[in-house]
């Protein structure tokens, strides 16, 4: 494990990357509902791919006062009121979360885990007022770094610089 270990570390300049999507109430990190995260770690072989190792996800109730957009409900599709969701507030939802991830980033010998998604601005920000709103301290992801999307060049070549897979190819600025 040592060996993948320092792979891991050194491929992302001591960052972890995670895959985390966010389902939510609306827009607004501050005043809309968190509904559901989930968060797939990755994970390194010996020949030094990538691969899921595991998924940890969580439905969570709104939060007092919360908003639930009617758009976006409608878009995401979920019932807050459905007997089968099983969802918990936030304050347990987080840890569930963010334990495995803390896990991973200390087996791997990374100094923080980084975002990945799709729109990873937009679950960062909600992951973040969440900590913030419960109090959690032990955020395990960066507090703004994040790649906003697991198919650019970052992820393929190793570099948490924007610039840095666009110089590599030979596309720097004139």
């Amino acid at each position: 494990m040592v060996n993948e270990s320092m792979q891991m570390s050194q491929r992302f300049r001591g960052f972890l990357p995670v895959v985390v999507d966010v389902e939510t109430g609306g827009f607004n990190e501050n005043t809309d509902a968190l509904l559901q995260i989930a968060a797939v770690l990755i994970d390194i072989d010996e020949r030094g791919r990538l691969y899921c190792s595991e998924t940890v996800s969580c439905h969570v109730t709104p939060f007092e006062g919360a908003n639930l957009e009617p758009s976006s409900m409608e878009v995401n599709g979920i019932d807050v009121d459905h007997p089968f969701r099983f969802a918990v507030e936030e304050k347990q939802a987080l840890p569930k979360i963010f334990k495995p991830v803390r896990e991973a980033i200390r087996n791997h010998a990374c100094s923080k885990a980084i975002l990945v998604g799709h729109n990873a601005h937009f679950d960062l920000k909600f992951i973040n007022a969440a900590a913030s709103r419960t109090g959690i301290k032990r955020n395990p992801f960066h507090p703004f770094l994040r790649y906003g999307d697991p198919r650019r060049p970052g992820i393929r070549t190793n570099s948490t610089g924007a610039f840095n897979p666009v110089s590599r190819h030979g596309m720097g600025p004139e």
